[in-house]
């Protein structure tokens, strides 16, 4: 068994009292939780992602993008993670922090676009974009966007797994997501319950990044993946 916590916890007040609670939990499996670095997320979901997508024949270099409640991912590799930065532009981090209304207001979303501009800004220093062959999108936020673009009535991880669909489709399905009341997504036969409060901003956040990859790098499509940092957990102790 491994614990890990993410951003969340990196970032909260009380952490070492939240990470305490945890140790006592888990003392009897032998288990210390671990509160890892921004870094190591990021290596975790590479490492999560890639094996399928080269058994798929999916070419390298490979830019995943791994959006969290707290923060978000970007890893380049191929073989191995190359560069990678975490930056604060979670789904629940932008709902608090930008989009109170229902469904959020134009200038609302303005603001937490341009939030989101200078946190990919702050990635593009550190993480190259130009030269990848795929840009990857990882975790609940990408794969609710995608059961929408593939007009799922029910979610079907086999159908989302692995899919490529044209950034268009991607923006279009992200855009809807955005702009529907709460109400509406609930009702989505796809949609997890614990996700409809949040998914506007995922969308936003998500729709910002495959715009800035077809602007900058010529993106054609955008590949799914249903396995993310759990399976990355998971080979770190096989």
């Amino acid at each position: 068994m491994r614990v890990v916590a993410r951003a969340g916890v990196r970032e909260a007040v009380s952490a070492q009292g939240f990470v305490g609670g945890v140790r006592e939990a888990v003392a009897a499996f032998g288990v210390v939780p671990e509160v890892i670095t921004g870094h190591e997320e990021a290596s975790l979901s590479f490492r999560g992602v890639t094996g399928d997508l080269q058994a798929d024949a999916i070419a390298g270099p490979y830019l995943v993008v791994d959006i969290g409640g707290g923060s978000t991912e970007f890893v380049r590799g191929t073989a191995g993670v190359e560069q990678t930065l975490s930056v604060d532009i979670g789904c629940v981090r932008m709902t608090e922090r930008h989009l109170r209304s229902d469904p959020p207001t134009y200038s609302q979303i303005a603001a937490a676009t341009a939030d989101i501009d200078e946190a990919i800004d702050r990635a593009a220093e550190v993480v190259d974009f130009q030269g990848i062959s795929a840009l990857v999108g990882l975790a609940g936020t990408v794969t609710t966007v995608t059961a929408l673009a593939l007009r799922l009535a029910t979610y079907d991880p086999e159908k989302i797994h692995l899919a490529q669909l044209p950034p268009a489709q991607i923006i279009d399905a992200c855009t809807s997501l955005l702009m529907m009341t709460r109400a509406e997504r609930a009702a989505l036969g796809f949609m997890h319950a614990g996700r409809v409060d949040v998914i506007g901003a995922g969308a936003l956040v998500w729709r910002t990044i495959v715009q800035r990859l077809q602007r900058d790098v010529g993106i054609t499509n955008v590949v799914t993946s249903e396995h993310d940092i759990l399976d990355g957990i998971a080979l770190s102790i096989a």
